[in-house]
C-alpha cells in the first residue's frame, strides 16, 4: 500500500514538475520572441536644416481711413434750394456741393453795396473839397469813418452770404446726399461724406515689445487677409505713448489706393518688413512638437552614430533600438536595410521668432541635421525610420521653399 502511494506520489510530482517547467519555457520563448522580433522602421518625411535668409515680419491688424475725410455739414441754418451732386461724384476743392435759401442775404448784400457807393462818392467830395480848403478835417474823417463803415458792411454780409453755400473744402469722392431739396438744415445735421480714396492710412497697434520694430519710413504691406497683400505703404507716425490699459503701441502707415477697392473703415491685415537677417536656423512649424517638458524636435541620425554615443557614454542601447539592425531582412534586402539603419532621436529645442511657416530654432540643432516634419506621433526617442518624402506638409502653402 505505502509502495503504491509512493509511486503516484511521484507520478503527480512528475507531472506537476512538467507542467511547470512547460510553462516556464514557453513564457521564456515567448520573451525571446518579442525580443528578437524585428521592429518595423516608420515612414517620415524629413527637412534638411541649412541656415538661410531671414525676414522677420511684425503682423497686426488695422483700420483704413482716407487720408482726407470729413462729414460735411453747413454753417448756418436755411432751407435746401439746390443739391448740385449725385453720390460718388468726383469733385474738385471749392466745388459747390450745396445752396440754400439765400434771398434775404442777397438783398441785405445789395442794399449795403448801395449804401457803400453812396459814401464813397461822399468821401471823394469831402475829399476834393478839402483841396480847395472848403472843407474841414472834421468833415473828411466822418465820410472816411462812414465809408470804411459800408465797406465792412459789405464783407459782413458777402460773408453771411457764402455761408449759404456748402463747397468742397478738398478734392475726392463725394457720398450719398443725407438732405431733400426744402428741406430745413441746421449747422451740425450732415449733409454727406467726402472722401479722398486716392490715398488711405492704416492705424494699427503693436505690442509694446514690438515698438522698437516701428520705424517712421518702414515699408508695410496690406491686405484683407495674411496669404495676399497687394497694397504698400509706409509708416508715417508712431505714437510715443504706449496705452497703459491695452499695453499696445499705436503707428500710422500711409497706403496707395490706385485701384480704389479700399474704403475707409475697412478692416486690413498689417505686416511690417522687418530688415533681413543671415545665418538664421528655421526649420517648418510642422517639425516642433510641444509638450509639458518644452519644446522638441525628431533629428533623424544613422543607428551607427546612436551606437556609437551610447558607448562612449559608457552605456549599451536598448534592445529595441539594436533590433533593426539585427531584425530579419524582407524581400529586398539592400532596400530595407537602408530603412533600418536610421533612427529618430528626439532633441530639446529653444524656438525663437515664427514667420511664413517656419520657426527659428535659437538652440538645439544646427546645419545639417535632418528633422522631421511629419510621422511624428508614431515616434518615440530611437525609433527605427525611413524617410519618404513624397507627402511633405512643411511644403503646403510655401511655394518654390527648399526642403529635402
Amino acid at each position: 500500500m505505502i509502495k503504491r502511494f509512493i509511486i503516484a506520489f511521484i507520478l503527480l510530482v512528475v507531472v506537476c514538475g512538467g507542467i511547470v517547467g512547460f510553462n516556464l519555457f514557453r513564457d521564456k520563448a515567448i520573451q525571446d520572441f518579442f525580443a528578437n522580433m524585428p521592429v518595423n522602421p516608420v515612414a517620415v518625411s524629413t527637412f534638411k536644416v541649412e541656415p538661410i535668409t531671414w525676414t522677420p515680419k511684425l503682423e497686426a491688424i488695422g483700420t483704413v481711413a482716407a487720408a482726407q475725410g470729413v462729414d460735411l455739414t453747413v454753417e448756418t441754418t436755411g432751407i435746401v434750394k439746390e443739391i448740385l451732386f449725385k453720390a460718388n461724384d468726383k469733385v474738385e476743392q471749392g466745388q459747390v456741393l450745396v445752396r440754400l435759401d439765400d434771398a434775404v442775404q442777397k438783398a441785405d448784400l445789395e442794399a449795403a453795396k448801395t449804401q457803400e457807393a453812396l459814401d464813397k462818392q461822399a468821401l471823394d467830395r469831402a475829399v476834393a473839397l478839402q483841396k480847395r480848403g472848403v472843407g474841414t478835417d472834421a468833415t473828411l474823417d466822418n465820410a472816411r469813418a462812414a465809408w470804411q463803415t459800408s465797406t465792412s458792411q459789405v464783407v459782413k454780409l458777402q460773408a453771411v452770404l457764402d455761408q449759404k453755400l456748402l463747397k468742397a473744402p478738398f478734392s475726392g469722392t463725394i457720398g450719398i446726399p443725407r438732405i431733400e431739396v426744402g428741406q430745413y438744415v441746421a449747422p451740425g445735421n450732415a449733409v454727406t461724406t467726402l472722401q479722398d480714396l486716392d490715398t488711405m492710412r492704416a492705424d494699427f497697434s503693436v505690442a509694446e515689445q514690438r515698438f522698437p520694430d516701428l520705424q517712421i519710413g518702414r515699408d508695410v504691406l496690406f491686405g484683407l487677409d495674411g496669404d495676399d497683400m497687394p497694397y504698400k505703404g509706409a509708416i508715417t507716425g508712431i505714437d510715443p505713448k504706449i496705452d497703459p490699459a491695452s499695453r499696445l503701441a499705436s503707428a500710422r502707415a500711409e497706403i496707395s489706393n490706385p485701384d480704389g477697392k479700399l474704403s475707409p473703415g475697412q478692416f486690413v491685415q498689417v505686416r511690417v518688413v522687418l530688415p533681413s537677417e543671415e545665418n538664421i536656423i528655421a526649420v517648418p512649424q510642422t517639425a516642433v512638437i510641444t509638450s509639458l517638458y518644452g519644446d522638441y524636435v525628431y533629428v533623424v541620425r544613422p543607428a551607427a552614430e546612436r551606437k556609437a554615443g551610447a558607448a562612449a557614454a559608457g552605456t549599451e542601447p536598448a534592445k529595441e533600438e539594436a533590433a533593426p539592425a539585427d531584425a530579419a531582412k524582407p524581400a529586398e534586402p539592400a532596400k530595407a536595410d537602408d530603412k533600418q539603419s536610421l533612427v529618430a532621436n528626439q532633441v530639446f529645442v529653444t524656438i525663437g521668432r515664427r514667420s511664413d511657416g517656419r520657426v527659428e530654432i535659437i538652440k538645439g540643432i544646427s546645419a545639417g541635421d535632418e528633422v522631421v516634419t511629419a510621422g511624428q506621433n508614431r515616434l518615440n526617442n530611437g525609433s527605427a525610420v525611413f524617410i519618404d518624402n513624397a507627402v511633405d506638409p512643411s511644403k503646403a502653402g510655401q511655394p518654390g521653399s527648399k526642403s529635402e
